[in-house]
């Protein structure tokens, strides 16, 4: 028989990464681990940050201001209304923000080309840096959801 829930879900926060004391990057560890290889995405994160280092900048500094300039303000969503399903334009609450910022840095270190960098981790330490300066491909996705939602501005009126 169908038991609804009771209450709400506590979202679960991962430990605080042991190296820069941040849970943003324990968060990205965990987004670019493949199979369960948590070592292996600890090695290309931070490999990522000490390539940043090496151009002379501080890391954590250059990530969250990646992260902020990923972020997005608004997305659409689908809502069906009289038969017709159109993209309604909402605001994006804090915690899937982060989300979708991480999700799309990451995709944008692996689609880089791979004759320009020959690891990961200096993909994600290029696409950091480009997200960070406002341009690369993590950023043009935002662009490109809040361009849409901006489009899609007459439907806002099903928001409810």
């Amino acid at each position: 028989m169908f038991m609804p829930r009771k209450g709400l879900v506590k979202p679960r926060e991962p430990e605080i990464d042991p190296i820069y004391k941040s849970r943003l990057v324990t968060k990205l560890i965990n987004r670019t681990m493949f199979d369960g290889k948590k070592s292996v995405a600890q090695k290309e994160v931070y490999g990522a940050f000490e390539v940043i280092e090496k151009k002379g900048e501080e890391p954590m500094k250059v990530f969250s201001q990646a992260i902020e300039n990923i972020k997005p303000q608004t997305e659409v969503r689908s809502r069906r209304v009289g038969g017709a399903a159109y993209q309604i334009p909402m605001p994006v609450k804090g915690r899937r923000r982060e989300t979708l910022a991480l999700r799309w840095l990451i995709n944008a270190s692996r689609l880089r080309s791979n004759s320009e960098f020959h690891t990961f981790a200096e993909k994600l330490a290029a696409e950091i840096n480009d997200a960070a300066a406002g341009v690369g491909g993590a950023v043009k996705k935002r662009q490109e959801m809040e361009r849409i939602a901006e489009a899609n501005r007459a439907f806002s009126h099903f928001r409810w």
